[in-house]
């Protein structure tokens, strides 16, 4: 018999190795699976991992589906590292569209450049007030943050698809359950002509960059991290948990809120039933593959992209089904926990202790 011992603290290459060893088993054990479905598995690494990257318009989707990613994941993140567990980054995102859409509906005549930046600032407020939600429960009630994010999130689906079968469906589109398209100037800017990619994966990386000023160079972000790594040693020095709990949770919200309105005045251009892909779970692999960094967050979001692309790719060339990309997604979180426990522990063989004979007690 054996049982777990901790060891001492790792190192900090042992941490940036993990999210590498877990991406290779990964890949080991989508060989196995591509093998095992009929498939050549070196092929089907090309189609997935490899083609996506080879012309532009690849390129340009591999970036436009890393713009959420990035936003809700280094929101998460960011919460994470105060210990502060918000799971509800997908209802943020859905909120902050409703807001943004709203905005573009109530202006639609009116082409001015103040409505796309009002539309962010609603994105960014609509994702705040369904945050504050479980800010508030957890700070004056001690609700379980993470049952009350997640539930929440069921709530922002249903309160699209009453909006956009109600009040904001286009009278003129044929009963369909969605809403006029945005007019120019209620959608964001294209960073290359012909591609979809657009402004928001700018605004993405200031945030990544943001956030990392914030946790390296603001006593905020130290205090945040220093009441997830060691609790006691925070309330010993008279940090405030609900601040923190209040600040992590603002902040995912309003980052999560403009992923949003990157959706709808992006690729979308209009209130549909859908506005997110799950963006909002995704990301929580992302805030843990980064290591909770910011930086690492963008890198991770890439990665992610990646098996977004890869697994539609593989969906049409392969005939593979569209359970795959989520396989993968598992796959890749698991084998990086699986990591994380070895690293930081190990096991150590029970002694066995033999029974004390009569002689030996005399």
């Amino acid at each position: 018999m054996s049982r777990l011992e901790r060891r001492p603290e790792p190192s900090r290459r042992m941490m940036l190795a993990s999210p590498l060893l877990a991406a290779v088993a990964m890949l080991l054990s989508g060989s196995v699976l591509f093998f095992l479905m009929g498939q050549e598995p070196l092929y089907a690494f090309y189609v997935y991992f490899i083609k996506p990257w080879t012309t532009l318009y690849g390129v340009g989707e591999l970036l436009l589906k890393a713009t959420p990613l990035i936003l809700c994941g280094v929101g998460l993140a960011l919460g994470f590292r105060a210990n502060v567990n918000n799971i509800g980054a997908d209802g943020q995102l859905t909120v902050g569209a409703i807001a943004a859409g709203a905005v573009a509906l109530y202006f639609d005549e009116v082409q001015a450049w103040w409505v796309l930046p009002l539309m962010l600032l609603a994105g960014a407020l609509g994702g705040m007030l369904w945050a504050a939600i479980p800010a508030l429960l957890r700070t004056r009630f001690n609700t379980n943050e993470i049952l009350v994010s997640l539930m929440l999130v069921y709530v922002s689906y249903h309160l699209l698809s009453y909006l956009v079968h109600g009040p904001m469906r286009d009278p003129a589109g044929f009963n369909f359950p969605q809403s006029k398209m945005f007019s120019d100037a209620a959608t964001l800017p294209l960073l290359v002509e012909g591609l979809r990619v657009n402004g928001a994966f700018i605004l993405s990386l200031l945030a990544a960059l943001g956030a990392w000023f914030f946790c390296k160079h603001s006593f905020a972000g130290y205090r945040m991290q220093v009441s997830g790594m060691a609790p006691a040693a925070a309330l010993y020095a008279g940090f405030s948990e609900p601040r923190n709990v209040w600040l992590a949770f603002m902040v995912s919200g309003a980052l999560s809120g403009i992923a949003g309105v990157g959706e709808v005045a992006g690729p979308l251009g209009q209130m549909q039933p859908s506005v997110s892909a799950g963006y909002g779970f995704a990301a929580i692999i992302v805030a843990y593959v980064g290591r909770l960094h910011p930086l690492g967050v963008v890198l991770s979001a890439l990665l992610m992209s990646l098996l977004y692309i890869g697994g539609e790719t593989a969906q049409i060339e392969l005939q593979v089904p569209s359970a795959i990309t989520g396989m993968f997604q598992g796959l890749l979180l698991f084998y990086l926990l699986a990591a994380d426990l070895f690293i930081h522990y190990r096991f150590k063989p029970r002694m066995r202790r033999l029974p004390v004979t009569s002689g030996e007690q005399a």
